[in-house]
C-alpha cells in the first residue's frame, strides 16, 4: 500500500514538473503571428466590390494596435468579459468560485467563469467544451500569462474575438455593423460590439436588432455598476441604433451578399465575382423603398424584389427589404421567407391541365360548389365575389378566377398538381399533400420569391427547371441539366395566356399595371386577408418577381398583387429591360400548337351564330363538336348554367359581351358599384390604375354613363367627389346608383 501511495506520489510530482516546464518553453511563433490572411473581395459581375477584407474562410478580419483601439471598446469589453483582468494570471479563482456555486445551485451550467486570457486560449487552440478541455484551456491560460503581458493579451483578443457574421476581431466588426473603424466610437457603439462576444451568431444585429440591443443594455448596465459611466451618459448611448447606415458603402447588397456567405452550397474564396448587376440592384432599391412609402398608410410596410437571368440562372438583383439596417426587421429576406403566394401557382396547375389533354379552349364552370375533402367541407369564392359562369381555361387564368382553379384541381388531384410544383422547384411545400388539399391550388402553401421567380424562369425554359447561379463564371457542361416541369407545348399556351391581356380584361380591366410595353406574360397573386400580394412578370430574356406585404404578417387594407406588387413588378421590368433586352416568348405555334376557330362562350367549334375566336390547341385536341349553344332561337345554356343565366346568381356581362348574350332576358341590375358605396384613391398609385369595374346583369349589352358621361370599357378611373353611375341598355331599362369617392 505503502508502495503504491509513494508511486502515486512519485507520478503527480513528475506530472507537475512536466507541466510546469511546458508552461515556461517559448509560444509557438505561428500560434501568436499576425500572418495576415488572404483577402476576398465579393465583387458583382462587373467587378465593382459588394463586400471586401474576408478572408478565404469566408471571415472578415483586420489587424489594429491596441493603442488605436477606442477606451470605450477596451473598456466595454473588460466590463461584460473580465472586470478583474488585471488582477488575475489568467485563472480568475472568484469567478470559478461563483460559477461553481451557481451552477450546483440551478442543477446544470448556467454560468462560465471564462477569463479572457481563457477565452484567447480557446481561440488559439480550440477543445471541446468538456472539463478536460476546460482544465487544458486553464493551462494554456496560464502559459499565455507567462509570456505575455496583459496588454499584448488584450490584443490578441480584440483582433481575434468572433463577433458575428464572419466578423472576426473589432476593427472588422466595427466596419461591418457601423461603417467605422475601431478606433473611433461611441460610448453605444463600444457596448454594442462588446455585447456581441457571447453570442455572435444569434446576437449580432444583422441577425436580430432586438437581441443586440438588449446586450448592449447589458453592457453599458455593467460600465455604470463599474464607474466608467454615468447614468446620462448611458441614456444618450441606448437611444443610438444599433446598426448604421454608414455600413452600407462596404456592404451593398446585404442580404444577398450574407445569403451568399451563409449559403452551405457556395464556397466564397478569393476574388468572388457573383452574378449581381450592382447599378440594377441599387435602382431597384431605390424602387423597393418608393413603393413601401406609397402604401404605408394603407399597411404596406415591406416589399421584395428579385430579378433572374432566364437563360443563365445568374441573379441579376436581390433586395430582401426596404431597408437592410432598419432596426425593425431589416434583415428579414422577403426574397427567400416563405410566404402564401395566393393566385401566383395557378399558371403551374394549367400548365398541368395542357399536358392531361385541355387546351385554352376548354370550358371549366365558374359557379359556386362545395368540395368534401379529408379536412372538412371546402367552399372557394372568387376574388370578386361573384359567379361568371361558362369559363374558358384562357380566361379563367389570365382573370385569375378562383372556382374554375379549384374545379380544375378537384378533376387533375391535389396530389399531381403538388408533384408539379415540387419539380417547379417549390421546395418549400415539403408537407404532405393531404396537408394542403384543394386549397394548394389558390397558393395556400408557403412559398419563397427566390422559388416563384425561378419557377416563372423554367416557363420561359421551354417547361425545364433548372437552379440559380450565384456566380458570374462561365457555365460548365453540367448546369445544362435540369427538371421537367411541363412540356414546352404546355409552358407556351401558359405563357400565351398570360400574355394575353384581352383576357384578363374580365378580371383586372383594360389598362392594369401587368402591360408591358415589350412580350411579357404577367400573374399576380394575393394571400387571404390582404397580408401578402405577389406579382411576375417573364419575358424571353429576364424574369421579374416582386412581393408587397408587412413581415409581421398584419393584413394590408385593400392592396392586392395588381395595386401593391404589380405596379412594383412593372417599374422593375422597365428598368431591368434599359440593362438587358428583354427579348420575345416562344409562341405556341413555335411550340407546335395549331389555331383553330372557336365559339367565345362554349368553347366548341364555331358555327355562323356564334361570336368567333382564334384559339391556340394541342394538334389532335381540338374539341370534337360544334357548338349547340348558340341556336336559331338564341341561346341555350347546358342546365348547370341555369342559375347563373336566370341572374340569380351574380355574373360579370360587362366585359364579356359574348357571355352577357348568352343569358336569358333578366331585369337590369347593377352588381358593382352599389347604392351608397364609398371609396378611397389609392395614394401614390398612378391614376391609370385606381379605377372601378363597372358590371351588371342584364339581357343584353349596356352602357354606361358617370355623372351622364359615357364611360367605355366597362373601368371608370376614380375622382374625388360624389357621383352618378348609371347603366342602360338597348330595351331602354335604365338603373342609377349614387357613390362617394374620397382622395
Amino acid at each position: 500500500m505503502k508502495r503504491w501511495l509513494l508511486g502515486f506520489g512519485l507520478l503527480g510530482v513528475f506530472a507537475g514538473a512536466g507541466s510546469a516546464a511546458w508552461t515556461f518553453l517559448p509560444l509557438p511563433l505561428a500560434l501568436m503571428g499576425r500572418s495576415a490572411r488572404p483577402a476576398v473581395e465579393i465583387t458583382d459581375r462587373h467587378g465593382l466590390p459588394l463586400r471586401t477584407a474576408r478572408a478565404a474562410d469566408g471571415s472578415l478580419a483586420r489587424w489594429v494596435p491596441l493603442a488605436e483601439i477606442d477606451p470605450d471598446l477596451i473598456a466595454a469589453f473588460l466590463a461584460m468579459e473580465d472586470r478583474r483582468f488585471y488582477r488575475h494570471r489568467g485563472i480568475d479563482a472568484r469567478a470559478v468560485a461563483r460559477a461553481l456555486r451557481t451552477n450546483l445551485r440551478a442543477g446544470r451550467v448556467i454560468s462560465g467563469a471564462s477569463t479572457i486570457t481563457m477565452q484567447l486560449a480557446r481561440i488559439l487552440r480550440p477543445l471541446p467544451r468538456s472539463w478536460l478541455g476546460k482544465l487544458s484551456q486553464a493551462h494554456w491560460a496560464v502559459r499565455l500569462e507567462h509570456h505575455l503581458d496583459k496588454a499584448e493579451i488584450l490584443e490578441q483578443y480584440l483582433n481575434r474575438v468572433p463577433l458575428g457574421q464572419a466578423a472576426v476581431g473589432v476593427d472588422a466588426a466595427a466596419s461591418l455593423y457601423l461603417g467605422k473603424r475601431a478606433s473611433a466610437l461611441s460610448l453605444g457603439e463600444a457596448a454594442l460590439l462588446a455585447g456581441l462576444a457571447r453570442a455572435p451568431s444569434s446576437d449580432n444585429p444583422l441577425v436580430s436588432a432586438g437581441r443586440a440591443r438588449a446586450r448592449r443594455s447589458a453592457a453599458l448596465a455593467r460600465l455604470v455598476v463599474q464607474g466608467y459611466a454615468s447614468r446620462d451618459e448611458v441614456a444618450h448611448a441606448s437611444a443610438e441604433p444599433v446598426l448604421s447606415g454608414e455600413g452600407r458603402s462596404g456592404f451593398l447588397a446585404p442580404h444577398f451578399t450574407t445569403r451568399l456567405l451563409l449559403d452551405p452550397d457556395t464556397r466564397v474564396s478569393g476574388e468572388w465575382r457573383t452574378s449581381l448587376d450592382l447599378p440594377l440592384q441599387q435602382q431597384l432599391e431605390a424602387e423597393v423603398r418608393h413603393t413601401v412609402e406609397s402604401l404605408r398608410d394603407r399597411g404596406a410596410r415591406h416589399a421584395a424584389v428579385v430579378v433572374l437571368d432566364n437563360r443563365s440562372g445568374d441573379i441579376l438583383a436581390w433586395i430582401g427589404s426596404p431597408d437592410f439596417w432598419s432596426d425593425t426587421a431589416g434583415q428579414v429576406d422577403m426574397v427567400g421567407s416563405p410566404r402564401q403566394p395566393g393566385s401566383a401557382l395557378k399558371p403551374f396547375l394549367y400548365g398541368l391541365a395542357f399536358d392531361r389533354g385541355l387546351s385554352p379552349a376548354s370550358v371549366l364552370p365558374d359557379l359556386p360548389r362545395v368540395y368534401r375533402t379529408a379536412t372538412g367541407v371546402y367552399a372557394p369564392r372568387n376574388y370578386d365575389r361573384r359567379f361568371h359562369g361558362p369559363s374558358r381555361l384562357r380566361e379563367a387564368l389570365a382573370s385569375s378566377y378562383n372556382l374554375p382553379a379549384v374545379e380544375l384541381a378537384n378533376r387533375l388531384g391535389p396530389g399531381s398538381l403538388h408533384a408539379t410544383l415540387r419539380r417547379a422547384g417549390f421546395s418549400s411545400l415539403s408537407r404532405s399533400t393531404e396537408y394542403y388539399g384543394l386549397g394548394l391550388a389558390l397558393g395556400n402553401g408557403d412559398v419563397t420569391l427566390l422559388e416563384l421567380a425561378n419557377a416563372y424562369r423554367a416557363l420561359a425554359n421551354d417547361g425545364i427547371w433548372r437552379p440559380v447561379r450565384w456566380s458570374a463564371r462561365p457555365a460548365a457542361d453540367g448546369d445544362a441539366a435540369g427538371t421537367r416541369v411541363m412540356s414546352g407545348l404546355a409552358a407556351a399556351l401558359v405563357l400565351d395566356v398570360l400574355a394575353d391581356p384581352a383576357a384578363r380584361v374580365p378580371g383586372f380591366g383594360l389598362d392594369t399595371p401587368l402591360e408591358l410595353p415589350f412580350p411579357a406574360a404577367a400573374k399576380t397573386g394575393t394571400s387571404r386577408h390582404f397580408t401578402d400580394n405577389w406579382a411576375v412578370a417573364v419575358t424571353g430574356g429576364f424574369t421579374v418577381a416582386a412581393w408587397v406585404g408587412d413581415f409581421s404578417g398584419r393584413p394590408m387594407e385593400g392592396v392586392s398583387g395588381v395595386t401593391g406588387a404589380a405596379p412594383l413588378m412593372h417599374r422593375a421590368a422597365l428598368l431591368v429591360a434599359r440593362r438587358y433586352p428583354p427579348g420575345t416568348l416562344r409562341t405556341p405555334d413555335e411550340a407546335g400548337a395549331v389555331p383553330i376557330r372557336i365559339c367565345r362562350l362554349s368553347g366548341l367549334i364555331a358555327t355562323d351564330r356564334c361570336p368567333p375566336m382564334t384559339e391556340w390547341v394541342q394538334p389532335g385536341r381540338a374539341p370534337a363538336a360544334r357548338c349547340d349553344w348558340h341556336t336559331e332561337d338564341g341561346v341555350r345554356l347546358p342546365t348547370e348554367y341555369a342559375e347563373w343565366a336566370d341572374g340569380r346568381l351574380e355574373q360579370h356581362t360587362v366585359a364579356a359581351p359574348a357571355r352577357a348574350a348568352a343569358a336569358r332576358p333578366t331585369r337590369l341590375r347593377i352588381v358593382s358599384p352599389l347604392d351608397g358605396d364609398r371609396y378611397r384613391i389609392p395614394p401614390g398609385v398612378p391614376a391609370r390604375y385606381a379605377t372601378l369595374p363597372l358590371r351588371a346583369a342584364a339581357a343584353g349589352s349596356v352602357r354606361w354613363f358617370v355623372d351622364s358621361r359615357e364611360v367605355k370599357g366597362g373601368r371608370w378611373a376614380l375622382v374625388p367627389g360624389a357621383h352618378v353611375v348609371r347603366a342602360e341598355t338597348g330595351t331602354g331599362e335604365r338603373m342609377e346608383v349614387r357613390i362617394d369617392v374620397s382622395p
